[in-house]
């Protein structure tokens, strides 16, 4: 007799039920740690740190408290939009992290998305606009997850705590005893990481108030803007102590105190400086030094150049935009008001600027107006001494003076030491600059920044590099071009950022003159500015702003 056995059954109805209580759990445990993640997490890089997810955070007891005392309809409601605003929050902190490394300072909800295209900008010259597209795309896109995650994850947990209310009062209202008691002694595990927590409450209030804080500035920028002593200055009151004189005013691309002073980059821009105030001077140029603080910091160059040239604080995004679209009296217009042809070269720009009709200039060179056909180097689209050079030829040749032309006044922008600092050209005669394709071998010669940027020592190394190359450029130029006619201003726009720089580094910037006219010398002397090209730390400090009426009135007479 054959006896038939009859096979294991599985996935019985108990084990199907078990799998899903795993999974229900499972579920539940990562809603918890999304949520407390959002809450606990710090918006700045240096507070992220182990400690500062050992907390409790009050939103949370409050958040239950609020899903205890709603029906079912009202509390489905609140926890998708409280999480929807919590995701939002955990965006913006990252967003935040990433100003910090950039620019040292926080991002403004209202104000800085246009900062977010100058971003796609700097990323594309590493990976190409392209690439740089697709990640900021990649990056949205991500932050909408975040968002639908974050509401998912607290209408789950609602739904937990509702379920269970009884246990749910017991826990919330010990944790509250325990959360009073830390929060009246202080306890905390590390300095400024409190235990009794309230960050998200405190950060979104941040964020509020620096909305409210921009939003008022904007009026009290109005004010500032509309009074100015020179408005309505004549011809014949301005700059009459540099009649018949070509003024430079020359920025360097993240050229700060840093440079020069107190740390491992110093000792060789030290040395490029005081051998070029050698150089100059055995030229016939003498020079002097000074220290100016800039309204913006790692990045933001055209707030700088806004500023010196307008003679008021642009320390904003908004500030700039509004600073645009006045008919603010600029150092530009001064020049061009008093007879001289005015003119700007800005080789970082790859697309028309309208907004550059604010400072004056008769004529305006970008990067496709200069005539360069080298390879770009990084951010920098061509090196400074090409600009310098492409300069020269189309402003400031001997068939341009036998025209008798009025004397020229620029800014010109030198961006090769602009982030990430490589590859760097090299100098090479200036007979030999060209179109720019003597160029063509160098960029792939050097260091790429994905090389350098894996050793903050190595990233200040080439950020040394790049201004010792900038000043070089600079200081080569006039002992090659310059004459008795030239009057160079040449300083930095800001600070480079904190892996530079390091935390909580001053906003000051060198700047220089340099002339071979003993009058106008002697009419710097007056501020007090240090011999040479190299300030040190006893040198004045002005706030940038204040520049341009103090130049202006020097040099009216």
């Amino acid at each position: 007799m054959t006896v038939f056995t009859r096979p294991a059954l599985v996935g019985l109805p108990g084990d199907r039920t078990a799998a899903r209580e795993i999974a229900s759990s499972a579920v539940t445990t990562l809603s918890s740690v999304l949520v407390l993640f959002a809450l606990l997490v710090p918006n700045d890089l240096d507070r992220l740190t182990p400690e500062a997810f050992v907390r409790l955070p009050v939103e949370a007891l409050l958040g239950v408290a609020v899903v205890l005392m709603l029906r079912d309809g009202a509390r489905r409601t609140v926890a998708l939009s409280a999480g929807a605003v919590l995701g939002l929050l955990t965006v913006v902190k990252a967003i935040d992290i990433g100003f910090g490394l950039a620019l040292n300072r926080r991002f403004n909800p209202v104000f800085d998305w246009g900062v977010l295209g100058n971003g796609v900008d700097l990323l594309g010259t590493s990976i190409g606009r392209t690439g740089a597209i697709a990640s900021f795309l990649g990056l949205a896109l991500l932050a909408v997850v975040v968002i639908v995650l974050m509401a998912l994850a607290m209408l789950r947990l609602s739904r937990v705590v509702a379920g269970r209310r009884t246990a749910s009062t017991r826990v919330v209202a010990v944790l509250s005893v325990i959360w009073i008691v830390c929060a009246v002694f202080g306890a905390q595990l590390a300095p400024g990481q409190p235990l009794a927590s309230r960050s998200a409450v405190a950060f979104a209030y941040d964020d509020l108030r620096q909305v409210r804080a921009g939003i008022r500035d904007r009026q009290a920028f109005a004010e500032e803007v509309s009074v100015d002593a020179f408005r309505g200055t004549p011809p014949s009151g301005l700059l009459n102590a540099l009649r018949g004189k070509d003024v430079l005013f020359t920025f360097i691309e993240s050229y700060g105190r840093v440079a020069v002073q107190d740390s491992d980059i110093a000792p060789k821009v030290d040395a490029v400086l005081d051998a070029g105030t050698a150089r100059l001077k055995n030229a016939g140029y003498g020079s002097r030094s000074a220290f100016l603080t800039s309204p913006t910091t790692s990045a933001g160059s055209w707030l700088a150049h806004s500023t010196f040239q307008s003679g008021v604080w642009v320390d904003s995004q908004h500030r700039y935009d509004d600073f645009v679209k006045t008919d603010r009296f600029t150092l530009g217009g001064a020049f061009e008001r008093a007879g001289w042809e005015t003119v700007g070269v800005v080789p970082a720009h790859t697309e028309d600027w309208p907004e550059g009709k604010v400072y004056g200039y008769d004529r305006y060179y970008d990067s496709r107006g200069i005539g360069y056909h080298g390879p770009p180097f990084s951010y920098a689209t061509m090196p400074d001494q090409f600009t310098l050079s492409a300069f020269q030829r189309a402003e400031r040749t001997l068939e341009r003076r036998k025209q008798d032309r009025p004397p020229l006044m620029a800014e010109i922008d030198l961006v090769t030491s602009h982030w990430p600092w490589t590859p760097l050209p090299r100098l090479v005669d200036w007979t030999a600059v060209g179109d720019g394709s003597i160029y063509n071998p160098m960029p792939s010669q050097g260091k790429t920044p994905d090389e350098v940027f894996t050793d903050p020592a190595k990233v200040r190394g080439a950020y040394g590099d790049s201004i010792a190359y900038s000043l070089n450029s600079l200081i080569s130029y006039v002992e090659t071009y310059g004459d008795d006619d030239l009057v160079l201003v040449f300083l930095g726009d800001h600070q480079p950022n904190p892996i530079v720089a390091g935390e909580g580094a001053d906003r000051d910037v060198p700047i220089t003159v340099v002339t071979r006219d003993e009058a106008v010398l002697g009419k710097v002397a007056a501020w007090n500015w240090q011999e040479g090209l190299n300030p040190d730390r006893n040198a004045p400090v002005w706030r940038m702003d204040t520049f341009r009426d103090r130049f202006l009135t020097t040099f009216a007479h």
